[in-house]
């Protein structure tokens, strides 16, 4: 894995392990952990964070990172994101708040460990292939469907793990989001490279 991406982002999620604060590292970290391998200008993290995490994840990280309390707040009262900027590189951490829906819910519930660097070997949660499918595809919806790479992320996770996939929670949770229509459309596309490969 990039180098300075997984010494970055384990700053982070070594911090929320620390503080007892349960997160999964999304995005496009990773879709490439689960399918196709491409650079990435930030990460980004779903955490379970509460307002009584603030000062105590402030002050961990102040140090290498920008981290402003108020817009954590602001994200932890609204359900919403934050960003951490790394002073030295200028590197962005998105923290996504988890949301009370459902779905949110179960996704930290299902994440998996993975090693992302070695010598020594240290390891992050990340949320499960199906999730990560599942979210671009919302993502991709809600940003009007045009962001080839989303679509992209979504077709790499597909064909590096097919027949491997839990194709009925797929289902599930694509109708509960409203995304059937975009799921069935990028499984015939992943079908149709893997068949032409």
């Amino acid at each position: 894995m990039l180098g300075e991406t997984a010494r970055i982002t384990l700053l982070v999620t070594q911090t929320l392990e620390q503080l007892g604060i349960a997160y999964a590292v999304g995005g496009s970290l990773a879709s490439s952990i689960h399918g196709v391998m491409r650079s990435t200008l930030d990460v980004d993290i779903v955490a379970d964070l509460s307002l009584s995490h603030i000062q105590p994840l402030v002050a961990a990280l102040s140090k290498e990172f920008y981290a402003d309390e108020e817009m954590i707040r602001d994200a932890i009262e609204r359900k919403s994101s934050f960003n951490l900027i790394h002073f030295d590189t200028a590197f962005k951490v998105d923290i996504f708040v988890r949301k009370l829906r459902a779905y949110d819910q179960i996704q930290l519930k299902r994440r998996r460990t993975v090693v992302i660097a070695t010598d020594p070997e240290q390891t992050v949660y990340v949320v499960s292939p199906e999730d990560i499918i599942l979210a671009k595809l919302e993502w991709y919806r809600l940003g009007g469907e045009v962001s080839d790479r989303q679509w992209r992320d979504i077709l790499g996770v597909l064909k590096t793990l097919e027949g491997e996939l839990d194709m009925n929670y797929l289902q599930q949770w694509a109708d509960e989001i409203e995304v059937v229509d975009l799921l069935k459309r990028a499984l015939k596309e992943a079908n149709k490279g893997i068949n032409n490969a």
